[in-house]
């Protein structure tokens, strides 16, 4: 995988040997269920606008009522593209780090030996979505949480993962098994002997 095809240029400072694993932001199918809030919120203003402009005039004013709406609707679709943007998940061969904020910065990040166990979940929503939440147990325990939340295929981040950190704790790949077991002259496993 490399690095996300939506990924922005590497921002982080890379010691030598270094290198970037996977770079994104949450998908953009995470901040949908925020877009559908702010326009449920947005109409229901729009509708009291309407309904106090009624009472009081007679009549709906109707420019207004388009003013609220296309507001509303204006100031969602830039909090929710702000969101996604402003949170950055790194993962590189020695560490793991999540960058929030465009003016204030947030900054979280664990080196891959302290990651523990990575998991992912996905809500009902979340799976017709096809996103999920890649949640990485660390030595802090359990007060410290490490989460990509809202990445598309987290499956594949969590095999990222995996295999960065079977490296970084200088440990052979999958096929490690298979090939003990060819030194040793046995077969590979899944297949009958000879």
């Amino acid at each position: 995988m490399g690095s996300s095809p939506y990924a922005a240029p590497v921002a982080l400072k890379l010691s030598p040997g270094e290198k970037v694993i996977f770079q994104g932001h949450p998908s953009w199918r995470a901040i949908v269920g925020f877009y559908i809030k702010g326009i449920v919120v947005t109409a229901l203003i729009a509708s009291i606008v309407a309904l106090f402009t009624a009472l009081f005039s007679d009549d709906v004013d109707k420019a207004l009522v388009a003013v609220v709406v296309v507001a509303g609707i204006a100031i969602t679709i830039l909090l929710g593209f702000v969101k996604r943007v402003a949170t950055t998940y790194t993962i590189t061969n020695r560490r793991l780090n999540i960058k929030r904020g465009i003016v204030s910065r947030e900054v979280q990040e664990t080196r891959l030996e302290r990651v523990q166990n990575v998991n992912y979940d996905q809500s009902v929503y979340q799976r017709v979505m096809q996103i999920g939440d890649v949640d990485f147990d660390t030595a802090a325990g359990d007060d410290y949480n490490f989460i990509f939340s809202g990445v598309a295929e987290p499956e594949e981040v969590v095999e990222q993962v995996d295999r960065a950190t079977r490296e970084a704790h200088g440990h052979a790949g999958l096929g490690e098994p298979d090939e003990e077991a060819a030194q040793a002259g046995s077969p590979p496993s899944g297949e009958p002997p000879a």
